[in-house]
């Protein structure tokens, strides 16, 4: 006897994810967050001498 759930056609939603401007965004803010840090740290760590 036949399944009739293997006869049934699903379908599947897929997402966008060619979109990254969000994602680079989030990166470049980041980035700049710690190479700001590290920066600031340096010319404190200078400024002791």
């Amino acid at each position: 006897m036949a399944n009739p759930e293997l006869d049934r056609k699903t379908k599947v939603d897929v997402e966008d994810a060619s979109s990254l401007k969000g994602t680079l965004t989030s990166v470049l803010l980041l980035g700049g967050f710690l190479v700001l840090s590290w920066i600031g740290v340096f010319i404190v760590f200078i400024n002791r001498f």
